[in-house]
């Protein structure tokens, strides 16, 4: 008969399978769902999340948590008795929280977020917040809820935070912005006041399937397993499943052909980080990524400080002129390069430049601060949106579907999510530092289009590690150093000074 252990680990993992259906689901819903097909999708998404709480939330497994607590455990870091402690630990946060969410809840909160992403949709299509604001609200009052039934109702932001990236706080991450932003804003005036230029109107008719053609050949170049996880078409690029499953979208603007590579480079980030996870642990803490920020350093790291490197298209750039003969014609490797390392303010936040985004994340975690606050109701949010995005880059969309409406996370009730990025900026940066210590040579590397070095030491670090360490405690394992902004702002000078300010 299996031990209590192996029959904690069956039921953990029959919850995830559930939960995989559930990510399957929402998958096809961007990608393939005919659109009179919303009303039956939005109660297939709340079935099947309310059979996946029940799994997860199984008073067995709350009797198996306790039985194994109850168990002397051994010390030793590196045994199969610290795997196991980690499991049974992680497990036991995890079934905390679920069992105090009503299956009734969940599946209404599951049937609202399908609803919810159509409607936003629509919205965002026809620029018309104030269809979308109803959604709005439900998606704070369920956030409400949920943060009063876990026992956090007096910092329902917080508790937001948290789900994203155990440990955080809205105190904490205001006082890694507030360094972030006093240390940015000075290379960002500087940079806007330079003579230096990148040179516009070097893409128009890139067409779609040379576009498709060349992230297919990077992202299989980083490593990812096709056999594994395929990409395709939303109109928001994302990255959903597990190790086993992995399914990415991008883009696709014919005048734009960047916003598709790098979306892909981004969001195969992501599928690497995925891919990397144990399989043997698959559906327990062990196989599970730690959090979003991390989850943003893995991809932003790839995004930027790989894929807008030099060295990087050495190997790529004679690709890209030979995929699309002539559209590159009198171009320059060194406006190229500039033209990938543009830097100038757009409203759009997935077209942001590098130093710019953390601006975009800047707004966004503060207009949700105040919503939790009381301080900001949901038909207020465009007006502040408007003076938020004036104040922060000098720019005031013309209408809502550039401006409060452009991102789909608010569609989904993820509240939280958006300061995710910018500490994935802070942690790649950091990470990055390291490698770059650790490991000589890795432009001679890219140049050949080889990136097994780094992918290696990114599986071992991170990858590997699952959850046994919290946002905050794997920057320390990792780093030596508690988490800061100051690697993010050396590694921004470092790179733009030269090309903008020299």
């Amino acid at each position: 008969m299996p031990d209590s252990y192996e029959r904690l680990v069956a039921k953990l993992k029959r919850a995830h399978l559930l939960g995989t259906v559930s990510g399957l689901l929402a998958w096809d819903e961007q990608v393939n769902l005919p659109p009179d097909s919303i009303d039956q999708r939005s109660e297939q998404m709340a079935l099947v999340a309310e059979l996946q709480h029940a799994a997860a939330a199984d008073p067995d497994i709350g009797a198996l948590l306790a039985e194994l607590e109850a168990q002397s455990l051994l010390s030793d870091i590196v045994s199969e008795e610290e795997a196991r402690r980690v499991v049974v630990r992680e497990a036991r946060r995890d079934y905390d929280r679920l069992v105090r969410l009503p299956a009734d809840f969940v599946a209404e909160r599951a049937r609202h977020v399908s609803l919810a992403y159509h409607a936003w949709v629509g919205a965002r299509k026809a620029g018309d917040f104030a269809a979308f604001a109803p959604f709005l609200e439900k998606h704070l009052a369920l956030a409400r809820q949920e943060a009063e039934l876990m026992g956090w109702g007096d910092r329902p932001y917080d508790y937001a935070l948290d789900k994203h990236d155990p440990g955080m706080t809205a105190v904490t991450i205001t006082v890694l912005f507030s360094e972030l932003k006093t240390g940015l804003l000075p290379l960002v005036r500087a940079i806007e006041a330079s003579p230096v230029k990148a040179p516009a109107g070097l893409f128009n008719d890139f067409p779609v399937e040379g576009q498709r053609t060349l992230l297919t050949e990077i992202a299989t170049a980083m490593g990812f397993n096709f056999r594994r996880g395929r990409i395709d078409v939303s109109p928001h690029p994302f990255c959903e499943g597990c190790g086993a499953d992995i399914r990415m979208t991008t883009r696709f603007d014919t005048d734009n052909p960047l916003d598709a590579i790098f979306s892909a480079i981004h969001e195969t980030g992501h599928g690497l980080y995925e891919q990397g996870l144990p399989l043997a642990h698959l559906g327990t803490p062990l196989g599970q990524p730690v959090g979003m920020g991390v989850h943003e350093s893995q991809s932003r790291l790839w995004e930027n400080q790989v894929a807008r490197s030099r060295a990087f298209w050495v190997r790529f750039e004679p690709r890209l002129r030979e995929l699309f003969p002539g559209r590159l014609a009198g171009v320059s490797k060194e406006q190229l390069h500039l033209a990938m390392n543009a830097v100038e303010p757009t409203l759009i936040r997935t077209e942001a430049d590098e130093i710019h985004y953390n601006l975009h994340v800047m707004l966004r975690f503060e207009l949700e601060r105040r919503l939790f606050a009381g301080e900001l109701t949901v038909a207020g949010l465009p007006a502040a949106w408007n003076a938020l995005s004036q104040e922060l880059l000098g720019l005031t969309p013309p209408d809502d579907r550039l401006g409060v409406l452009q991102d789909v996370h608010w569609s989904g009730g993820a509240f939280g999510y958006f300061p995710s990025y910018c500490l994935g900026n802070m942690i790649a940066a950091q990470f990055w530092a390291v490698v770059g210590k650790v490991l000589p040579g890795l432009e001679a590397d890219f140049e050949k289009g080889d990136f097994s070095r780094l992918l290696g030491w990114l599986r071992k670090n991170i990858h590997e590690q699952g959850r046994r360490y919290d946002t905050r405690a794997l920057v320390r394992h990792v780093t030596g150093e508690e988490l800061t902004p100051q690697y993010l702002l050396s590694y921004l000078r470092d790179r733009y000074a030269p090309l903008y300010l020299a």
